[in-house]
C-alpha cells in the first residue's frame, strides 16, 4: 500500500467556457486530457456563468458532486436534475449537457472498464470518524475541500490541509480514523482500474 499527500501547489488550473478547472490527478500520468486517453481523472471546476454548456466528452463516464452553490443539469433527451451542496449526478460525457446556476463541483471521469465512486461528508472540529478501505479498490483519494484533518492509517498519521489530496495506491483492507482539526468538508473517491498490472 502506497500513501502520498499531494499538496495544492502542484495542481494545474485551466479555463473552460464556463469557468475554471483544476486537475488533481490523472492516470496514467502519460495520458493527454484532450485526447481522452486516460483511465480516470479527478478535478474540481467552478461554474461562474448562469448558463453553460458542458464540453462533449464521448466515451467518458462522469460523476459530478457539488461542493458549493446549486446547479441544475439538463441532459438533452435524458433527464434534468437539480443539485445542491454535496448532491451528485452520474452521466455520460457524450450526452448533450447544459447547466443553469453557479457552483463549485468535484468531478470524476472514467473510461473503458475503469469505475469509481464519489461521496462527501462534513466533519466538525474535534470530531472523530472512521472510513473503511476495501482491498477490492486500486485507488482511494481523500480531498480536503475546506478545513484540516489528520487521518490515521495503520497507526501512521497524515495531515491534509485545505485543498490537499491524500492518495492511497493498492490499498489493503483497513479502517481509516479521521480527526477534524477544523470544521472540514471531505470528498472520498474509490476507483478500480482496468490496469492489468494492478492486483485487484
Amino acid at each position: 500500500m502506497e500513501i502520498t499527500v499531494i499538496t495544492a501547489d502542484t495542481f494545474k488550473t485551466n479555463t473552460w467556457s464556463g469557468g475554471t478547472t483544476t486537475q488533481f490527478f490523472m492516470h496514467p500520468p502519460t495520458a493527454n486530457y484532450k485526447e481522452l486517453n486516460f483511465d480516470f481523472r479527478l478535478s474540481m471546476a467552478t461554474v461562474a456563468v448562469e448558463k453553460s454548456v458542458f464540453t462533449s466528452l464521448p466515451g467518458v463516464s462522469r460523476t459530478l458532486l457539488v461542493l458549493d452553490g446549486e446547479i441544475t443539469l439538463q441532459h438533452e433527451n435524458q433527464y434534468t436534475k437539480q443539485l445542491s451542496k454535496l448532491d451528485s449526478d452520474i452521466f455520460e460525457g457524450g450526452w448533450k449537457t447544459s447547466s443553469i446556476g453557479k457552483c463549485t463541483d468535484f468531478n470524476l471521469m472514467t473510461t473503458g472498464n475503469t469505475v469509481g465512486t464519489l461521496n462527501a461528508r462534513n466533519v466538525t472540529q474535534n470530531e472523530n470518524t472512521s472510513y473503511p478501505i476495501q482491498n477490492k479498490r486500486d485507488w482511494v483519494f481523500i480531498y480536503t475541500y475546506s478545513g484540516e484533518v489528520t487521518i490515521d492509517i495503520n497507526d501512521k498519521a497524515y495531515t491534509i490541509s485545505q485543498s490537499d489530496v491524500l492518495m492511497i495506491r493498492q490499498p489493503i483492507a483497513t479502517i481509516m480514523h479521521i480527526n477534524a482539526i477544523k470544521d472540514s468538508t471531505l470528498v472520498f473517491s474509490e476507483i478500480t482500474t482496468n490496469d492489468k498490472n494492478v492486483n485487484v
